[in-house]
Parts: C-alpha cells; sequence; structure tokens
C-alpha cells in the first residue's frame, strides 16, 4: 500500500528493515490496476506521444460493461522521406536547408546544400541539386576518372596550400596571396589550417 501510495523503494526498505531494497520489491510489491492504468499513461505520453486529455476522451466512449477495453496503440508517423530524395531541415525561422548526400564511386558520401527562406521554395530547389548530382555521379562512373570526385576543397586553398609546400621559405601572407593571385585575408583563413 505505501508503495502505491508514491513512498518510494528505499525509504520502505529502511522501514521495514531490510538490508537490500531489492528484497522490498521481491517480497512485497505486486502489480495493481491502478499501477497498470499509470504505466500505461506514461508510454502513451512518451513513446506513442497521445495526450493524456486523448485518452480521458477515448476512455469515456468505451463501453462501461467490458472492463478490459482498451484504447488502441496509435503510432507516431514522423515525416520521413524516400531514399534519395534528400532531406530537408529549418535552420532558423527564415532559412530552410536542403541537402543530398549520395555515395560516390569512391565509396565515401559528398553532401551539397541548397538554401531558401521557405520550406516550400527549398523543396523546389532540391530536385535540381539532386538531379545535376546524379548527372555528375553517372559521368564519372562512365568516365572511370576517380579525380574528377569533388572533395570540397576550394581551389583557392589548394593553389595556396601548392604554392606553400613549393615555397615553404615564404612565410609572408603578403607574397603568398601576390604570387597566388589572390587577396591577403583568403590566405590568411587558410594560412593555419594548411
Amino acid at each position: 500500500m505505501a508503495l502505491g501510495s508514491g513512498m518510494d523503494v528505499k525509504t520502505l526498505s529502511s522501514m521495514l528493515g531490510h538490508v537490500s531494497a531489492a528484497t522490498t520489491l521481491d517480497i512485497y510489491t505486486h502489480i495493481t490496476n491502478p499501477m497498470r492504468s499509470e504505466a500505461a499513461a506514461k508510454i502513451d505520453q512518451r513513446i506513442a506521444k497521445v495526450d493524456p486529455k486523448e485518452k480521458e476522451v477515448a476512455s469515456e466512449r468505451a463501453p462501461e460493461t467490458d472492463p478490459q477495453s482498451f484504447i488502441p496503440f496509435i503510432p507516431y508517423n514522423g515525416k520521413i522521406r524516400k531514399a534519395g530524395t534528400g532531406c530537408i531541415t529549418q535552420i532558423s525561422e527564415h532559412c530552410w536547408e536542403g541537402r543530398y548526400s549520395p555515395v560516390w564511386p569512391d565509396g565515401k558520401k559528398h553532401s551539397r546544400n541548397v538554401y531558401a527562406k521557405t520550406r516550400e521554395e527549398c523543396e523546389a530547389l532540391l530536385p535540381g541539386l539532386i538531379e545535376q548530382m546524379k548527372a555528375e555521379i553517372k559521368a564519372i562512373k562512365e568516365s572511370g576518372n576517380l579525380e574528377a570526385i569533388p572533395d570540397g576543397i576550394s581551389e583557392k586553398k589548394k593553389a595556396i596550400a601548392a604554392y606553400m609546400r613549393e615555397h615553404p621559405e615564404v612565410t609572408s601572407k603578403s607574397a603568398i596571396a601576390k604570387a597566388v593571385g589572390t587577396d591577403r585575408s583568403t590566405v590568411r583563413k587558410y594560412y593555419n589550417e594548411i
């Protein structure tokens, strides 16, 4: 009765003089109908995402003559997209991101994104990105040239890295920028990464 009233097991165990709370649970706890109802309500709230008010309304509609009547489980259906259609997420109040991440011929996933102000605009832009990437993958498979796979590194960063490998004695960001044909801020951006 104490457990049914909400007393915690550890307190009850010490009051009864048991060494372990497991002893109390093994001997004195029995599942009662209110305990079953409470457990079912918690499962509905957390797993099935059913509001307790909806459950009360449904139980009022259940016939009183059948004590074994129950509320059918209604699964929560999230928004799952079909494979190969990309995904869309909201980044901020007015920014949506559409992403497509196919497996390329090198066995790695390479992602690309499109951005829009509304979900509808993003949904409209995403199929174009998907078709473009599929065409690139097809062309790479047909040519067999795995070096054509984009690695996500900008051409400026590649040029700066190549120049720094060839000329390790040059440490001036201005000199590197002049030799590569870019501005100092770009060199400063990539300098520590390289």
